[in-house]
């Protein structure tokens, strides 16, 4: 697990792990941070949840994964993660014959080692029970320069959901974000599918703060759930429409907005107003310009 700042999320209103009546303790959470103090907040959110079987260590998750078993990545069955956005300072050279085997579906660019990350959560997991989300910045679906790696892990057929979640719902960033959602062992039904969930308006504002209701949670995670098609708000897409899409993981190419019909409209009503724009600007560039009418024929 990676820990960083968490989204502000409304706690007050959300149901904690004890009114389910679920049992915690037996839980065993590991996390690695290279930053001290994100490290050390992470330790003291767990003192104060209750956990007390974990371990957070600290160290650069690329360049020296500390969670290794007989010479191997160690195993997870559930991995929560925010890597650090787009970092350009990274052995790019070491990633490229990593001996942990974590380039399996190619090398990131220098300058963005989001897919380096991405890809160390995936050799991570339990290759029968591993699941992962992961919070990264939207460039990661649709960059060209990590086509080639998207288009590989499409077809390893290992990520099932991708959610756009709404702007300024972080302390170090007012960017909108996504969830990547992936599982080491899809069910027979979501096997060659990808869920897309457009929540970008799935957010609330108060005194100059942007969380997340249990409502709106409730919505995304119901979505996840059911893993079917909304009008206007989640899509289903097959390992066919991604191909078809250029491998771009773009949510708006998959969930199509609500009001289709009226934005076909508007479409329609803007290209007129563009061609009798067009018809008035020649016209008065050849009363200005006589001979203009006659070069153009």
């Amino acid at each position: 697990m990676l820990w960083s700042a968490p989204p502000r999320i409304d706690h007050s209103k959300i149901c904690t792990s004890c009114r389910y009546g679920k049992e915690f303790r037996n839980l065993k959470l590991f996390g690695q941070e290279r930053n001290l103090l994100t490290s050390a907040i992470a330790k003291m959110n767990l003192f104060l949840h209750g956990f007390e079987d974990f371990q957070i260590v600290r160290g650069d998750t690329l360049a020296e994964p500390r969670f290794i078993e007989n010479d191997r990545l160690r195993q997870f069955d559930m991995i929560l993660a925010n890597p650090p956005y787009s970092i350009k300072q990274w052995d790019r050279t070491a990633f490229s014959s990593d001996r942990f085997g974590r380039n399996m579906y190619g090398v990131p660019p220098q300058g963005r080692a989001d897919y380096a990350f991405w890809q160390h959560i995936i050799a991570s997991l339990n290759p029968k029970t591993g699941r992962c989300a992961i919070l990264f910045p939207h460039g990661v679906l649709f960059r060209d320069e990590e086509q080639q790696m998207r288009e590989n892990l499409a077809k390893a057929d290992v990520l099932e959901a991708v959610i756009g979640l709404g702007p300024n719902l972080f302390y170090n960033s007012p960017m909108e974000a996504c969830v990547v959602v992936c599982r080491t062992e899809k069910p027979a039904e979501r096997k060659g599918k990808v869920l897309f969930v457009n929540a970008v308006n799935h957010v609330t504002r108060e005194r100059a703060q942007s969380f997340l209701t249990p409502e709106h949670i409730d919505a995304i995670a119901s979505a996840y759930r059911e893993f079917g098609d909304s009008d206007g708000f989640c899509k289903v897409g097959t390992l066919e429409d991604i191909a078809g899409n250029e491998f771009s993981l773009n949510i708006p190419l998959y969930v199509r907005p609500r009001s289709s019909e009226h934005a076909g409209s508007d479409l329609g009503a803007a290209v007129q107003a563009w061609n009798e724009s067009r018809l008035r600007l020649r016209t008065q560039l050849e009363s200005l310009i006589p001979d203009l009418a006659k070069t153009a024929k």
